[in-house]
Formats: structure tokens, C-alpha cells, sequence
């Protein structure tokens, strides 16, 4: 599992899912599909358009990545996560399918994903890219549109240690003749993406980012830029494929987080003191959301922080704040970062730390300390948060 273990589970290949999928009957053909990836905001965004399209009366499947809390986070109608019993009954009944080839946890969870939206009667699904795209499980669709949020260094093992080899492999998800709309801002990658996209005939929109963009009930301000790419996404396919008015896109990006059970972006969960949850965990995350946090009214700032081993910790920790009191512990996962390693981090970077056993109680020092004035941050890791919430 991926999330769990990080490389050693990760699979470069779409044989398998190609065959799970055809053993399945091609269940991701019953429906439409949007797809989407990027280094940073594909979540968001994902949850954004499923949002406007329940708000449009559509029954709308939802698969992302990673979950918080609960495994059926990643599989949702309507909001609604899949049921326990769909997840116990689809795997007890193609288990030896799934032990005779083998496959990844990842694999497994596209099929069941699939399989559910199927026998679930969707509309349409919206499907966010695991890592990558072009050898991501979910890249055996072919959607009526398709999206690149952003590209910056993350999964650099991977996917590769360039911006450009990135943006590659972000480009797989590029299919022939359809659509694709494209966030990132940098010109050269741009004009990389513009390039693949022709051979593909494939229709190409990239975002201006100095166009104002709609409201959303999504706090950060790093959401404008996935505001931007929903909102495009959205006028493209409506008339041809589904009916949105202005009134269903403008009332779903206010309401992304009741509508889809969107947690962990800006997520700000206390007023007194003010305590904000972010899953930020890399150096274009992080940046964002710190230059977000020093714009807030605080005294003093308590930052509990954890990370990946597969991070690069130094460049993340070099854009924190200096004058925070860290409170740090270890992810319970294996991909976790030691604490005492991520302590040293610090260290070298003149950041006073305590360490923690658990996060919960690194989060319960900081709530301790803090006065009403000051200011919670936690962040570093989708597995932080998860610890928390």
C-alpha cells in the first residue's frame, strides 16, 4: 500500500489494472468520466467539480486519494462514502483474482471504485489521479475532459528530479481529442504541455491566473488557482454533456466541503485559539501555506509538524517560520519520518522543537500552551492531519 510503504508498493505498469478491469467487464464504460492530475490541487479541484455537478442535479461518483480516516473516503456519491458492505463483499468475492495476480492495494481500489460507480448507476465520475498519470490505475479511462492542476517536486524517486519529467508524466493522462485544461504557470512548461496536447489533437486550455476567480468555501487562498481550473473545466463540458448554470457552479464551489466531506485544506477547526489543519508536504504546498498563515492576526505562532521519510525535509523546513514553537512527532505509518530525525532538521535550521511520542500528544502541547490570541498550524503530512481530525 502506497500510502503505508511508499515505493516498494508502487507499480510502474497498466497491465494489471487492464486486467483487472476487463475481468470486471469494464465497469468504468457504464459512465462519463472527468480526470484529473497535478502535483498539488488535483484533491481540491476533484472535489470542486463533483460539488457543481451535484448541485446540478447529477449523481456523481467521486475517487480520490489518499483517505484521512476511513479507506471508503476514497470512493463517494453524492458525498456519501461507498458502503462497508460493497468493500467486504467485492473483495471476498475476486480474492483469488486479486492473489493470483497480484495485485497492488492501489489496483484493487480503482477496480472497486469502478465496479461500485457501475452497479451505483453515476452520472458521472470524477476521478483524481493517484501519482503521476501516465502509469497511474486510473489512467486506463477515457474521459470527456481532462485536467494538469500544477507541476512541482514531489514523488522525485518516481517520477523523476525536473520539472519537465514531471510534467511528462502528468501529460500521460492526455488522451486523443479530448479536452485537457491546464493550471500550471511556469511558460516553458506550458509550452511542453501545448506540444503534447497537438499531437494528441487534443483541445488545449490554460489558465490565466489574472482573471478573478468565483468565491469557494475552501479557506486557503492557494484554492483560487484550482477555483480557476474547476470553473473552466465546468464551461466545457457544459452544454455538450451536462446542463450547469452559473447559479449550480457558483453554489458548489461554496459548498465543496458539505457536498463532498472535503477535509484538511485550510481547515480551521478552533477560533480561540485560531487552529488550522493543512495537509501541505512539499515545498510548493508548504510555501503557499505559510505565506497564508503569516497574513493572519496572531501572538504567537505553534506549529505541530510531522513528515514522510520520502520528503525532502530540508527544503520544506527551510520556508518555515522561525519565530514558532514546534511541537513534533512521527506519522504512525512506516513511511513515517523519525522523530528524532526530523528533530535534527530543525535543528539545522535554528527551529526549537520538542519532541513527542504521538502526534495527538505533540497537538495536545500545543493546545495546552497556546493562549486565545495565538495562532495552531498543524501540517506536514496527509498523515498528520489524519492523526488529528
Amino acid at each position: 500500500m502506497y500510502q503505508r510503504a511508499g515505493k516498494a508498493a508502487y507499480k510502474a505498469d497498466l497491465q494489471n489494472t487492464i486486467n483487472l478491469d476487463n475481468y470486471l467487464g469494464n465497469p468504468h464504460k457504464a459512465y462519463k468520466t472527468i480526470h484529473l492530475a497535478g502535483t498539488n490541487g488535483k484533491g481540491s479541484t476533484s472535489h470542486m467539480i463533483a460539488s457543481v455537478l451535484q448541485e446540478a442535479g447529477y449523481k456523481v461518483g467521486l475517487y480520490t486519494s489518499p483517505h484521512l480516516k476511513d479507506f471508503r473516503e476514497r470512493i463517494r456519491i453524492n458525498g456519501k462514502m461507498c458502503t462497508e458492505q460493497f468493500v467486504i463483499d467485492f473483495i471476498h468475492k475476486h480474492q483469488t483474482f486479486f492473489k493470483n495476480n497480484q495485485l497492488s492495494f492501489f489496483e484493487m481500489t480503482v477496480g472497486m471504485a469502478f465496479q461500485y460507480f457501475k452497479e451505483e448507476n453515476v452520472d458521472i465520475a470524477v476521478i483524481e489521479t493517484g501519482l503521476g498519470g501516465r502509469l497511474d490505475s486510473t489512467n486506463i479511462i477515457t474521459p470527456i475532459i481532462s485536467a494538469i492542476t500544477n507541476i512541482d517536486k514531489d514523488h522525485t524517486a518516481i517520477l523523476g528530479n525536473t520539472y519537465s519529467k514531471i510534467a511528462i508524466e502528468k501529460a500521460g493522462i492526455i488522451k486523443n481529442s479530448v479536452p485537457v485544461v491546464i493550471g500550471e504557470k511556469r511558460s516553458y512548461l506550458k509550452q511542453l504541455f501545448t506540444q503534447i496536447a497537438n499531437e494528441l489533437d487534443s483541445p488545449i486550455h490554460i489558465i490565466d491566473h489574472r482573471i478573478t476567480s468565483l468565491p469557494t468555501d475552501l479557506k486557503g487562498n492557494y484554492q483560487k488557482s484550482n477555483v480557476r481550473v474547476a470553473s473552466k473545466m465546468i464551461e466545457l463540458i457544459s452544454p455538450t454533456h451536462f446542463t450547469i448554470t452559473k447559479e449550480h457552479t457558483s453554489k458548489g464551489l461554496l459548498s465543496v466541503a458539505h457536498n463532498t466531506g472535503l477535509r484538511g485544506r485550510y481547515d480551521i477547526i478552533n477560533e480561540r485559539p485560531k487552529t488550522i489543519l493543512d495537509t501541505a508536504h512539499n515545498v510548493a504546498g508548504i510555501n503557499l501555506l505559510i505565506n497564508q498563515v503569516k497574513k493572519e492576526s496572531f501572538q504567537e505562532l505553534h506549529i505541530v509538524l510531522g513528515m514522510v521519510s520520502d520528503k525532502d525535509a530540508d527544503s520544506v523546513i527551510q520556508l518555515l517560520p522561525k519565530n514558532a514553537t514546534y511541537y513534533i512527532s512521527t506519522p504512525n505509518i512506516p513511511r513515517g519520518m523519525k522523530k528524532n530525525i526530523l528533530s535534527s532538521h530543525l535543528h539545522n535550521h535554528d527551529l526549537h522543537n520538542t519532541i513527542f511520542t504521538t502526534l495527538n500528544q505533540a497537538f495536545e502541547a500545543a493546545k495546552t500552551a497556546a493562549k486565545h490570541e495565538d495562532l495552531i498550524l498543524v501540517t506536514g503530512s496527509t498523515f498528520v492531519i489524519s492523526e488529528i481530525i
